[in-house]
């Protein structure tokens, strides 16, 4: 269901990629948004609904953010690569190994404990369909979160590079939370 924030941002949840995995330089890519799916809140975001908002932001010089949980204290990395193709809103972009939460959540994509995606925005444009669902057509895109629980299980993240093994993702994980550990005793 679309939940609004404090801000008035609504949010869109999408499922990763059963076969999430995290390369050497955590980088992770896929789909944030597919177009004409609706989503278990019954919504369907249509082609060329971020197209406005996208040129805008580049006009301008920003970057859409990643957060962990929709938590604008948590940024956890970048997304390089925002666009709309023919599929939906593809994404590309990186953990920051240097944040704490950001390699957390790298173990938990590897022991896929996570495995959502959810997009934060504001609807400019919306209609209803002969089925009473909103048919998002304009939307302004503020940050794509990794999340627990997704939304849109249609739409899906995979990883992008050099992809690791089962035994490396497993002991990134533990090297990961052993570092965690230590910095929690400082």
């Amino acid at each position: 269901m679309d939940e609004m924030t404090q801000t008035g941002l609504e949010h869109k949840f999408c499922r990763f990629d059963g076969d999430m995995q995290v390369d050497d330089s955590l980088v992770i890519e896929g789909y944030a948004s597919l177009f004409g799916d609706a989503d278990q809140g019954g919504d369907i975001v249509t082609k060329g609904a971020y197209a406005a908002s996208l040129a805008r932001m580049q006009s301008e010089g920003r970057q859409i953010k990643m957060l962990w949980q929709h938590d604008p204290a948590q940024p956890i990395g970048v997304w390089d690569e925002v666009r709309e193709d023919d599929k939906g809103l593809y994404v590309k972009g990186r953990l920051l190994d240097s944040v704490a939460r950001a390699r957390e959540a790298a173990a938990l994509i590897a022991a896929s404990a996570i495995d959502g995606l959810s997009i934060g925005y504001r609807t400019v444009k919306a209609t209803k369909n002969d089925k009473g669902r909103r048919l998002l057509t304009e939307l302004e895109l503020w940050e794509v979160s990794l999340v627990t629980f997704p939304m849109l299980p249609s739409a899906r993240l995979g990883a992008k590079g050099e992809t690791l093994d089962a035994t490396d993702l497993r002991e990134l994980a533990r090297t990961f939370e052993e570092a965690r550990q230590e910095l929690a005793q400082m």
